[in-house]
């Protein structure tokens, strides 16, 4: 039987989108298999406690296993690079942040592009910052810290969860407005226990700990809270 060719062109067209049509529905099968979520800092922190109740309703939410994968040094590089290196195939993601953005431009010879590397999915949350110190320093207002620190230039200990992580340049930011000298005191990871009971005069940082500044003010007086602000 011969076919209009008008008929034919319609076969034709409907032919060559089955492909298309197959690949869709593969696409919307999505995930057949557990996903990774890399997060580049150590267990117990802020990241990894967002991480953590992301991938459960993740889980809930696409019927497979979320494995959360901590992966801290670098200031965040070393997960971030463990994500750019993985298959493009979307069973490997990246919990990011801050450091990401400040990292291209603190480190010299990164072994890959942030911007060019890594593909936004999904913005999570918005955190506000904070600044605390021992009950022992003789400061319970920021001007009065201020005033602490000039009058004690070198003497006064800054914390922060490691270098280029957002407490650094924030308490880099704070030393630069006020005019005072602190020294800076990385820690291995943003990780809660690692600054909150090593705090020698002032922690910025992010939400969790301001939420453990009360915790811990209730229990034993470990820390006073001078001001929390709206950080990115």
């Amino acid at each position: 039987m011969k076919l209009p060719r008008r008929r034919f062109l319609h076969l034709a067209a409907g032919a060559a989108a089955l492909p298309a049509l197959s690949r869709i529905a593969k696409a919307q099968a999505y995930p057949t298999r557990p996903v990774r979520l890399i997060v580049p800092f150590a267990p117990g922190g802020a990241s990894d406690i967002t991480a953590r109740l992301i991938g459960q309703w993740l889980s809930e939410r696409l019927g497979q296993p979320i494995i959360v994968e901590n992966r801290p040094g670098g200031g965040g590089n070393i997960g971030t690079e463990a994500v750019v290196r993985a298959p493009a195939d979307g069973y490997t993601l990246l919990l990011c942040g801050t450091p990401n953005a400040t990292n291209a431009a603190l480190y010299d010879k990164l072994n890959f592009n942030f911007i060019r590397d890594i593909a936004p999915v999904a913005g999570i949350e918005r955190e506000p910052h904070v600044m605390v110190v021992n009950p022992s320093v003789p400061a319970k207002t920021v001007p009065e810290f201020i005033a602490y620190a000039k009058a004690n230039p070198g003497k006064v200990t800054m914390a922060s969860g490691g270098m280029g992580t957002p407490s650094h340049v924030f308490g880099e930011l704070f030393k630069m407005m006020a005019g005072v000298d602190m020294v800076h005191a990385p820690y291995r990871s943003r990780s809660l226990p690692a600054l909150i009971y090593s705090i020698d005069a002032t922690v910025v940082g992010k939400m969790i700990w301001r939420v453990a500044a009360v915790t811990a003010s209730a229990r034993g007086d470990e820390v006073f809270e001078l001001v929390h602000g709206l950080g990115l």
